[in-house]
């Protein structure tokens, strides 16, 4: 089974966790810039965390045969506190760097006005530099959250296709399939999605546009819970197949659309992905 992670915070894994992955399959991850759990008091020190995701992460991650990717944004909690606007003037900078896939996480924490504008900017942002977008759907009131976000995309002119809506469950992927959007959904211990849930949407709705993550941030998580999720739709009937294309072929499909998904690097795997040319080698 090959993994590819398309939403997982490594900056808080340690290299256990890298060895981890290795060991189950994983070949490939995209880290999405977030919240790091204490408020950030200047942009100063969203230039090194960013320096930190798009440089050392990914040396980390090499030492196992992991390609790193990742996508730059602010985050929606810090778009609330005026000190972290300028953060807006800093992206293009990254934004322009090779191994950035996405504008993301980008969205809504607590739906306020400075979200709203910090969202479109971001949007905007990503029209402007070619590069899809991952949409963090809110933690409380979901479903509003997921439909303003759907209409705030919709306002922006941005392809759906060349969107992701993060974080869904139940009673929200039914929106985001009928917007055009992909669908990503998180699998935690105990919050947000468990493998069998998931696996019951993914009968339901197929497998096509859906991206399973295990986010593994600084909560409780666990970063093999993408092999978990394969197992569970290997036992509840799905083919090797359907479980490769969740997996590996749609996080693929949709980060590929930067124009910058290089695999060359991935253990087991020889791909590139610039433009429309991709190279495929072993699986």
């Amino acid at each position: 089974m090959r993994i590819f992670d398309p939403h997982i915070h490594m900056t808080s894994r340690t290299t256990d966790d890298y060895q981890r992955m290795a060991e189950a399959g994983v070949r490939a991850v995209v880290e999405p810039a977030f919240w790091l759990g204490q408020p950030r008091t200047n942009p100063g020190s969203f230039t090194d965390y960013f320096d930190s995701i798009i440089g050392w992460e990914p040396f980390r991650a090499s030492q196992f045969g992991i390609r790193h990717h990742a996508t730059i944004a602010l985050n929606p909690k810090e778009a609330n506190d005026p000190r972290c606007r300028p953060v807006l003037d800093l992206l293009p900078r990254y934004l322009a760097k090779d191994g950035v896939v996405a504008v993301g996480e980008i969205g809504y924490d607590s739906m306020t006005p400075a979200e709203d504008e910090v969202f479109a900017a971001q949007l905007a942002l990503a029209l402007d530099h070619d590069l899809p977008a991952l949409v963090h759907t809110p933690h409380r009131d979901k479903a509003r959250g997921t439909l303003r976000s759907l209409d705030v995309v919709k306002e922006s002119g941005i392809d759906p296709g060349r969107v992701a809506l993060d974080h869904l469950n139940e009673v929200t992927v039914e929106p985001a399939r009928d917007a055009g959007v992909w669908m990503g959904f998180s699998i935690y211990p105990d919050t947000k999605m468990s493998p069998d849930r998931m696996v019951e949407i993914l009968r339901k709705y197929g497998t096509e546009r859906v991206l399973v993550n295990s986010a593994a941030d600084w909560g409780r998580s666990d970063p093999l819970l993408t092999l978990r999720t394969g197992e569970a739709m290997l036992a509840g009937g799905f083919s090797a197949d359907d479980v490769d294309q969740v997996l590996w072929r749609n996080p693929v499909a949709f980060y590929a659309q930067s124009g910058r998904l290089d695999l060359s690097d991935a253990a087991g795997t020889e791909a590139t992905f610039a433009g429309n040319s991709i190279l495929r080698g072993g699986s």
